[in-house]
């Protein structure tokens, strides 16, 4: 089986790839998405959100990361995604799942699920832009107001030349609430010769095996589970016990000197307390330091309370 990292838009950036590429057995990582709209971007914006272009496209750690493209006019994604190869892309993944209402209002994300055909357009199109030996991936939902468009979608994109599917077993509406619909992933693997992904609802081991076993998916994207649970993939692949509350404190302040020292300093707050929003779904402690630092807006007041756990 793999394991992939999903793409989290402000949430999975290059600090924390690097984080949960240590400490994990992730086979791939995804890029949050570079927005595509009418032009061809210049390298400083594919640097800003994949630093690892200038290390082989790998996390220091060695995992290798995959840039994650969004948009819907189909020439202009090829354009780019020309332009990540030429900077040392290790493969291009196009984005047709996000929900977020901005992304969306601009036809992009999982607002173009209903237009199977502009999918094909845009797969073959960037299939065509990208070297033959790097591949072209793509993430989908199950539809837009119905779990309804799935099987057309999957094979408007396989037929357009993508290499391999992510399914996150949810449709747009649904958002991210309990269940994901993995039952209906399998009807997509049995649809299709490339692989297939399942993604959604995954927090620990027994649900790993079993989105494996109602999809008929070998392989498994984890995003919200591996941050709150920061060693899941582990856990997973190699029966790792899960992570103690005082390695997640040691954590949160390896992570919190990276980003303090990096050029992203000015989030810094709001990234730690989003960190810990999802900690808490999984550990009690972090409910009481999520509401120790919720009204702090300074850093080092903050980094003080990590440090008394």
């Amino acid at each position: 089986m793999r394991l992939i990292l999903a793409p989290m838009e402000g949430v999975l950036d290059h600090l924390m790839r690097d984080l949960l590429t240590r400490l994990n057995p992730f086979d791939l990582c995804v890029t949050e998405f570079v927005r595509v709209v009418d032009m061809r971007l210049p390298p400083r914006v594919f640097y800003r959100l994949c630093p690892e272009l200038h290390h082989g496209c790998r996390t220091p750690a060695g995992t290798p990361v995959r840039i994650q493209l969004l948009g819907q006019e189909p020439d202009w994604l090829a354009e780019n995604a020309d332009q990540a190869c030429r900077l040392g892309a290790e493969g291009i993944d196009l984005n047709f799942g996000c929900p977020a209402k901005t992304v969306n209002k601009h036809r992009g994300g999982a607002a173009l699920l209903g237009d199977s055909e502009r999918l094909y357009r845009i797969a073959r199109a960037v299939r065509a832009a990208v070297p033959a030996h790097l591949p072209v991936s793509a993430k989908i939902r199950l539809g837009l107001e119905e779990r309804d468009s799935y099987l057309e979608n999957s094979q408007a994109l396989a037929e357009g030349g993508i290499s391999e599917l992510a399914v996150h077993a949810r449709s747009k509406k649904d958002g991210y609430r309990p269940p994901a619909w993995w039952p209906l992933v399998a009807e997509i693997k049995q649809a299709l010769s490339i692989p297939v992904v399942v993604n959604g609802e995954v927090w620990n081991a027994e649900q790993a095996a079993l989105a494996q076993q109602q999809s008929g998916c070998q392989d498994v994207m984890l995003g919200r589970g591996a941050l709150a649970l920061p060693n899941l993939a582990a856990t997973i692949k190699h029966g790792a016990a899960p992570m103690s509350w005082s390695a997640v404190i040691a954590l949160l302040l390896d992570y919190s000197a990276q980003e303090v020292e990096g050029n992203k300093a000015v989030y810094y707050p709001n990234r730690i307390k989003q960190w810990l929003s999802y900690l808490k779904l999984y550990y009690p402690e972090a409910q009481d330091l999520f509401g120790r630092i919720r009204t702090l807006k300074q850093t080092d007041d903050i980094r003080r309370v990590l440090r008394e756990g």
